[in-house]
């Protein structure tokens, strides 16, 4: 397939050397060409743009499930912060607001059925602890 134009592959030929004729007939002078001659157009790269930004919001199903692990990971660090100062006596409000952020993040979808019900259960412990709290 070949395309002409002006980003097409070009075919090497002769100069464009004007011909003469053995003749002193009419001839018109040759305008100067310049790299202006060209008509201006709009650039053509957002489309590539467009299509390096859906490319960079596909998401790798390991890289979500790693993400998923490690929120479900911080969930039940955070409830154990609150097990511990709950046991010690030192409750504080820090470590519950901890857990409403956990419990947030747990809401995603990892991808993988196994997975989210784990994942559904340690959000279940987080809202029972929070309601506990009378934070919910």
């Amino acid at each position: 397939m070949r395309i002409y134009g002006p980003n097409g592959t070009t075919l090497g030929g002769p100069s464009s050397a004007p011909r003469r004729s053995g003749g002193s007939g009419f001839t018109l002078p040759e305008p100067a060409t310049t790299a202006d001659a060209r008509p201006l157009s709009a650039p053509k790269a957002s489309a590539n743009i467009d299509a390096l930004l859906a490319m960079q919001g596909i998401e790798d199903p390991v890289e979500r499930r790693k993400r998923s692990v490690a929120r479900g990971k911080g969930a039940l660090d955070v409830l154990d912060e609150l097990k511990m100062g709950l046991l010690s006596g030192s409750f504080d409000n820090t470590t519950v607001a901890r857990l409403r952020a956990a419990a947030a993040d747990l809401k995603a979808s990892s991808g993988d059925p196994g997975l989210d019900a784990v994942l559904s259960e340690i959000e279940l412990r987080v809202e029972v602890e929070l309601a506990k709290a009378g934070q919910f």
